[in-house]
């Protein structure tokens, strides 16, 4: 770049002759033109594209085989190594490096490009994420839902055990109270909670719980396409946020309610803070124009309970989610609803509750409420000695834990 200027100085300052500045330093005026028309060295300029001989027949193959991964699972998508190695049955000579470089570029031209969109007031987003959380001294695996307002960032976090309906359901009641109104709009991935079936283009078959939902609070949903979390790319971030902010350090705590509360109160104290891109508002000022743009909460609450039709056995137990639960000997038999939450199973017979159960998150488990069978043992005083039933008190006596929620 010195001699660059040096020339350029002897060439219009001082007016030396092309031919006279060639001779003293061997460059040759062609090259001396340029400098004399260009103020900056016009770098390297290749004339013609360079060839590739040997991967050259094979960039098609390789950009089919990158078509076919994207209907793949990502983690059984072709590696560099695996593409060489089928090129090579197909008569490939060259070297692994070749096929790295070219496969890069290929993939460089071929990323996707996205349009920035418009934050509309009164819509939102819901996703699911995991966390782990020590519940008494224990690690534990959790999952969080997640609805984040797209307009003023605002969010609601919510744990439980599993992914379910249940949780779905009192989920979206808790967002819309610590909101205060519905949004207009709602994201979500294509979760067999909501849906039974894909049909054709953005069609979708609801499942039962989920019409329930759409019919008490009437609001419009929408399903991304298939592998398209980034459809929803704000409430995508928000699951990232809540994870390594209100998880870490990971929470310690007695039960799923002491927690829950924790995050609620995250959820508020995060309304004050101020997000670039968002004209200076704090998210508490940016939900009052949700608020305004969305619909009112009605005054009769939506049951989030999941219900269910079943049958009491022999045994004065009824089956929910792989568990059974006791009933009163005297619903034996008959036909029963259980109406199923986060926390409860609750059992009833023509509209009377007759049983309630604190829920069991394990799997083939028999939860007993020993005096459901009190009526049968005086009947059948024999069977005192092997009552599994009268077993819980025993066990929870020498703990001093015994709870009755039976009704």
């Amino acid at each position: 770049m010195d001699q660059w200027i040096e020339l350029r100085r002897k060439i219009h300052n001082k007016g030396i002759p092309l031919r006279q500045i060639s001779r003293e330093t061997g460059l040759h005026r062609k090259t001396l033109r340029k400098i004399r028309d260009n103020g900056q060295p016009p770098g390297y300029r290749r004339a013609t594209a360079t060839c590739r001989p040997k991967i050259g027949p094979y960039l098609d193959r390789i950009k089919a085989i990158i078509d076919s991964d994207k209907q793949m699972p990502r983690k059984q998508h072709h590696t560099a190594i695996k593409i060489w190695q089928i090129l090579q049955l197909e008569g490939f000579t060259g070297s692994y490096t070749i096929v790295k470089d070219a496969l890069r570029q290929i993939k460089q031209t071929s990323k996707e490009v996205f349009m920035p969109l418009s934050q509309k007031p009164g819509e939102a987003q819901v996703d699911f994420g995991h966390a782990v959380v020590k519940f008494n001294g224990i690690l534990k695996k959790v999952v969080f839902f997640v609805m984040s307002l797209v307009h003023s960032d605002a969010m609601f976090v919510m744990a439980f055990p599993r992914e379910c309906t249940e949780a779905f359901l009192e989920a979206h009641v808790r967002a819309f109270d610590l909101f205060g109104f519905v949004p207009n709009r709602i994201s979500y991935d294509n979760t067999r909670i909501a849906i039974s079936k894909i049909m054709v283009g953005h069609k979708r078959k609801y499942t039962a719980e989920f019409k329930r939902l759409l019919g008490h609070y009437l609001f419009e949903p929408h399903f991304c396409n298939v592998r398209r979390p980034n459809e929803k790319g704000v409430v995508e971030g928000t699951v990232r946020y809540a994870r390594q902010n209100f998880f870490v350090p990971v929470p310690q705590v007695k039960d799923y309610e002491q927690l829950n509360r924790l995050l609620v109160d995250c959820c508020r104290s995060d309304l004050e803070r101020v997000l670039r891109g968002k004209r200076s508002l704090s998210k508490r000022q940016l939900l009052a124009e949700d608020i305004v743009a969305g619909s009112a909460l009605l005054d009769d609450k939506f049951d989030y309970r999941k219900t269910a039709s079943t049958f009491a056995s022999s045994e004065s137990l009824v089956r929910y989610d792989t568990n059974d639960y006791s009933v009163p000997v005297s619903s034996a038999h008959h036909s029963v609803t259980i109406k199923a939450s986060v926390r409860f199973i609750e059992v009833y017979q023509l509209d009377k509750l007759i049983a309630k159960h604190r829920r069991c998150w394990d799997r083939e488990r028999q939860i007993f409420e020993p005096r459901h069978y009190l009526e049968l043992l005086e009947r059948k005083p024999g069977a005192l000695d092997h009552a599994r039933p009268l077993e819980l008190i025993v066990r929870m006596a020498q703990r001093n834990t015994y709870k009755c929620y039976f009704y």
